[in-house]
C-alpha cells in the first residue's frame, strides 16, 4: 500500500532542504519551501527602498535557494522548469500553509533543542494525519519527539536523505518508538516508487546505518596508515575500485564531504555510545582535528588530503605529505597486487585478487577490511535488524558495490572468520555460533530466491512487484536464446526482454544478431518485446574498436555491410507486427539511443543521459539517429506550409555539439525522447513499467508503424545549416574537420540536394547516413579521434 501525497512542505531552505524540496519537485510534488524571516536588509534590498514587510523580502531565503536550484551543478532539478512546483515562504507567515501539506519534512539546524522548539510551534498548525519527518543525519528522533502529543508522536519518524538528495539514492527512513508501522510501509513505499530511494529500515542509534559504519571504516583505516606509515596515495589505491569502492576512495571521500561534517558525525557517535570499545574507536584523530583547526577542510576550502595548484602548464592536484604536512606532487602506487585486482572484472573478484597477493598493499587491503566487517556484525540488531538493511545502506550511501556481508560471503566466511580468529580478532558471537550451526554465508540462493541473515535465520528478500531482476529469471532458466552480446529472457505473462551484456553493453554483430532472433521468436511466441538490461550503463554506443580496425585496414565493404546491417536490424524492430518497448538506463549513447529508437514506446530512468554523440569521435549517427530525428521535426511540424528550418537548425545544434541529456526529462526536452515516451523516478521500476506498456499496447489491438515520407528542407536548409557552422569555424569555436563533419551532418539532416519541402523515404535518408558516415571513416582526422577516445576515454579536438 502506497500513502498518497499530493503536497509537500521543507522547513530548513540550506543545502539539504533545499536539495529535498528539488527531489520532491522533480516527482511533480509542488512543495512549499520555508525558512526564518530575514531580521534585517540586505545591502541591495535598501538600494532598492525594500521594507521587511515585503513578502519578497520575508521570504528572501527560500527564493534564493530556490534561484540556487536552478543554477547550480550537478543540477538538482532534472528540469530548470521543475523549480515552479516549489513555493517559498517563511515561518513567521506560513504555519498555516505549512499544516496544509501531507508530508513536512524538517531540515534545520543539526541541533535538539531547536528542532523541539520548532516542532512545538509547527504542532498545532498540523492536520490529523500529517506526516511529519526529520532529516536529521544523527540525533535521536525519540529524543525530538519528547513533549509532543501522541497524534504527533504516531506521524512523526526519521528521513535520513543523502546529499545530494537527487543522485544519492539511499533513503534511512527511522521509525520513533510510537511511530504507526502502517504509515512506515506507506512512506517507503512512496518514497520508493515515487522518489525513487532505496529505503532502508534504521534503528534509532546514532548516525543510523551507513554513517554509522562508513564513519567506522573512516577512523579505522586512518588509524592504520598513521600506524603502519602509508601515504595517502596509498591508501586511496587501495581503497578505492580495487576493494569494489569508488574512486574517491578514502581520502578524495574525506575532502569531498568536508573535515568538519565528518569530525561532526564522529564526535555524535563519541558522545552518544556506552560501550567503552566504541567510544575510543570513535575519538577523533589529532591529524583530524589539527587540519580543521587549520582550516584544511577539503574541497570547500580548497585544501585536505589533497590540494588543487594552478600552475603554467595546468592545474595539478597535490597530495599531503603526513611527516611535513606540506603538500607535494602525487606518488602512483603499483604492485602485483593492485595490478591483479584492476585486472579482476567484478568487486568480489577485485578484493579477492587484491587479498590474495603477498605486498604491503595486500596486508593494508585486509587490515582496512577486517575491522569494518566485524564491527557491522556486531550491530546487526543494534542499528538494523537484517544483513541486507546494512548492506544496502553502504551501497547506496557510500557507493561501495558489495555491501559488508556480501564482501564477507565473497571472501569466504568460514576461511577468513578463521584468519580473523587466529589474528587475534574477537568475533561477534552470533557469527561463531552462525558458523557453527553449519552456515557457509549470509545469503543464499534457492529455487530462484535469495535469503538473507534477518533476526537470526534466513529470510526470504520479498521484492515489490515493480522489481524484475533478470538475474533471478536467469537463474530460473527462463532465458529463450542468448550469445556472447545479448540475450531473449521471457519476463512472463507473454512478454520477452532483449538483455545487452557485452563488454560496456556496447552494440555490436552479436547484438544486433540476437535482435533479427528475437524479433523471429517474439513473433512465433510472444506478445511484445521490451529492451532494457541492468548493467552500470543502458549502452556506450557501437563497436568503436571494430570500426576503427576496419577503417584502418581500408576494409570499406566491411564498414558498409556493419552499417547496413545496424540499420537494418533497426528498421526491422521498428516496423515489426508486435509492440516493443525500450527502456534505458544512465549513459545510453549514440547506438543506444538508436536501439531504441525503433521502439513505439521509451519509458527512460530520470537518471539517463541520452545522446547522439558520433561527432565526438569524428562521425554522424548511422543506425538510424539522423533520419529519425529529421522524421520526428517533420511530424511535429505537421502542416506543409508550416517552417520547418528552425526545428532542425535545433537538431544539428544537438547532434552537431554531441549534446547529451542531464536527465530523462531533458532528454524530452532536447527531442531525443518524444512527449509520448514516460520517464520513471526508480531505475528498477523501468522494466516492470515496460512490460505493463507492451501489455496495454497488445490488449488494445496493436497495430505496427506504417512507414511514412520524411518533408524535408533540401538544398536551401542545408545551406542555412552550414551557414551557422561557418560562423562557428570562423569565430574559432570549431576546427576545420569539425566544419566538415558539420557539413555531412546537415546534408543528410536537411536530405540532401532535392528542392525544399520535398518528401523522402526512410531508406532515402538511411543511404545519405552511410554514405556520409563512410566517407568520415576514410578522413585520418576521424581515425585520431576514434583511437583517441579507446585510449583515453575522452574526445579528441583535432
Amino acid at each position: 500500500m502506497m500513502r498518497t501525497i499530493r503536497q509537500a512542505a521543507v522547513i530548513g531552505s540550506g543545502i539539504m532542504g533545499s536539495g529535498i524540496a528539488a527531489q520532491l519537485a522533480n516527482a511533480g510534488i509542488p512543495c512549499l519551501l520555508v525558512d526564518l524571516a530575514p531580521t534585517g536588509l540586505t545591502p541591495e534590498g535598501e538600494a532598492r527602498g525594500c521594507t521587511l514587510q515585503q513578502p519578497a523580502v520575508r521570504n528572501r531565503l527560500a527564493i534564493s535557494a530556490i534561484e540556487r536550484l536552478t543554477k547550480a551543478s550537478p543540477a538538482p532539478l532534472y528540469d530548470r522548469d521543475f523549480a515552479g512546483r516549489i513555493t517559498p515562504g517563511n515561518l513567521e507567515d506560513d504555519l498555516a500553509r505549512i499544516g496544509e501539506a501531507d508530508w513536512v519534512i524538517e531540515a534545520v539546524i543539526e541541533n535538539l533543542s531547536v528542532k523541539k522548539e520548532l516542532f512545538s510551534k509547527l504542532e498545532p498548525h498540523l492536520r490529523p494525519g500529517t506526516i511529519i519527518s526529520t532529516n536529521t543525519s544523527g540525533i535521536s528522533v525519540n529524543a525530538m519527539a519528547e513533549g509532543r502529543s501522541p497524534e504527533f508522536r504516531k506521524h512523526f519518524l526519521g528521513t535520513h536523505f543523502f546529499n545530494p538528495p537527487r543522485y544519492m539514492q539511499l533513503l534511512e527512513i527511522i521509525p520513533g518508538e510510537s511511530t504507526d508501522p502502517g504509515l512506515v510501509k506507506e512512506l517507503s513505499a512512496f518514497c520508493e516508487s515515487r522518489l525513487g530511494k532505496t529505503v532502508v529500515r534504521a534503528k534509532d542509534t546514532p548516525n543510523f546505518i551507513a554513517n554509522r559504519i562508513g564513519t567506522y571504516g573512516l577512523l579505522m583505516t586512518l588509524k592504520i596508515m598513521l600506524e603502519k606509515g602509508y601515504t595517502v596515495e596509498e591508501v586511496d589505491a587501495v581503497t578505492g575500485p580495487a576493494l569494489g569502492r569508488p574512486k574517491s576512495a578514502t581520502f578524495r571521500t574525506l575532502d569531498l564531504v568536508g573535515l568538519d561534517t565528518f569530525l561532526h558525525v564522529v564526535n555524535n557517535v563519541h558522545a552518544n555510545t556506552a560501550d567503552p570499545d566504541e567510544k575510543a574507536a570513535f575519538a577523533v584523530p589529532e591529524l583530524i582535528k589539527s587540519m580543521v583547526a587549520q582550516g584544511r577542510l577539503g574541497e570547500k576550502a580548497g585544501q585536505g588530503f589533497y590540494r588543487k595548484e594552478k600552475g603554467p602548464g595546468g592545474s595539478r592536484i597535490l597530495a599531503l605529505d603526513l611527516n611535513s604536512l606540506d603538500y607535494r606532487p602525487q606518488s602512483r602506487p603499483a604492485s602485483g597486487s593492485l595490478k591483479a585486482a584492476k585486472l579482476a572484472k567484478g568487486a568480489a573478484a577485485k578484493t579477492a585478487a587484491l587479498l590474495a597477493g603477498k605486498d604491503r598493499y595486500s596486508e593494508l587491503a585486509w587490515e582496512v577490511l577486517k575491522p569494518v566487517l566485524i564491527y557491522a556484525a556486531g550491530k546487526l540488531g543494534e542499528i538494523a535488524d537484517s544483513v541486507r538493511d546494512i548492506d544496502e545502506a553502504m551501497k547506496w550511501g557510500f557507493n561501495w558495490e558489495m555491501g559488508p556481508f556480501e564482501l564477507w560471503d565473497a571472501i569466504g566466511l568460514e576461511r577468513s572468520a578463521s584468519r580473523m580468529e587466529a589474528e587475534g580478532a574477537v568475533l561477534p558471537a552470533w557469527v561463531k555460533e552462525w558458523i557453527a550451526a553449519g552456515n557457509r554465508s549470509f545469503y543464499k540462493r534457492e529455487d530462484g530466491k535469495l535469503f538473507h541473515v534477518s533476526e537470526g535465520r534466513y529470510k526470504s528478500v520479498e521484492f515489490p512487484p515493480e522489481v524484475i531482476s533478470l538475474r533471478e529469471l536467469r537463474e530460473r532458466n527462463k532465458v529463450v536464446k542468448s550469445n556472447s552480446g545479448a540475450s531473449l529472457i521471457d519476463l512472463g505473462d507473454g512478454v520477452a526482454c532483449l538483455e545487452f551484456h557485452s563488454p560496456n553493453n556496447a552494440i555490436g554483430a552479436d547484438i544486433l544478431t540476437m535482435i533479427t532472433q528475437s524479433v523471429e521468436e517474439v513473433r512465433r511466441n510472444f506478445t511484445g518485446l521490451v529492451i532494457a538490461n541492468q548493467g552500470k550503463n543502458f549502452c556506450v554506443g557501437a563497436n568503436l574498436m571494430l570500426l576503427l580496425m576496419e577503417a584502418q585496414d581500408e576494409e570499406w565493404d566491411e564498414v558498409d555491410e556493419i552499417i547496413r546491417l545496424f540499420q537494418n536490424t533497426m528498421y526491422r524492430l521498428k516496423r515489426f507486427e508486435k509492440p516493443v518497448v525500450a527502456a534505458p538506463h544512465r549513459m545510453t549513447l549514440g547506438g543506444g539511443v538508436e536501439a531504441c529508437m525503433p521502439a513505439d514506446q521509451v519509458i527512460a530512468a530520470a537518471e539517463t543521459y541520452y545522446g547522439l554523440v558520433e561527432v565526438g569521435v569524428g562521425l554522424i549517427p548511422a543506425g538510424g539517429g539522423c533520419k529519425e530525428m529529421a522524421l520526428r521535426a517533420s511530424e511535429r511540424v505537421g502542416l506543409p506550409e508550416a517552417d520547418l528550418q528552425p526545428y532542425l537548425s535545433r537538431i544539428f545544434e544537438t547532434i552537431g555539439t554531441a549534446k547529451v541529456s542531464t536527465s530523462g526529462h531533458d532528454a524530452i526536452k532536447l527531442g531525443y525522447l518524444r512527449e509520448t515516451d514516460r520517464v520513471v523516478m526508480h531505475p528498477d521500476h523501468r522494466i516492470y513499467e515496460a512490460k505493463r506498456a507492451v501489455l496495454r499496447m497488445a490488449a488494445a489491438g496493436y497495430e505496427p508503424i506504417p512507414e511514412k515520407k520524411i518533408r524535408v528542407i533540401g538544398s536551401e536548409g542545408k545551406a542555412v545549416l552550414r551557414l551557422g557552422a561557418l560562423g562557428m569555424r570562423e569565430s574559432g569555436f570549431i576546427s576545420d574537420h569539425d566544419l566538415l563533419i558539420a557539413g555531412k551532418l546537415a546534408h543528410v539532416l536537411s536530405g540532401g540536394d532535392v528542392p525544399a519541402g520535398s518528401l523522402v523515404t526512410e531508406q532515402y535518408l538511411l543511404d545519405l547516413e552511410r554514405e556520409a558516415f563512410l566517407s568520415l571513416c576514410g578522413e585520418p582526422k576521424t581515425r585520431e579521434r576514434m583511437q583517441h577516445m579507446l585510449a583515453k576515454g575522452k574526445p579528441l579536438r583535432n
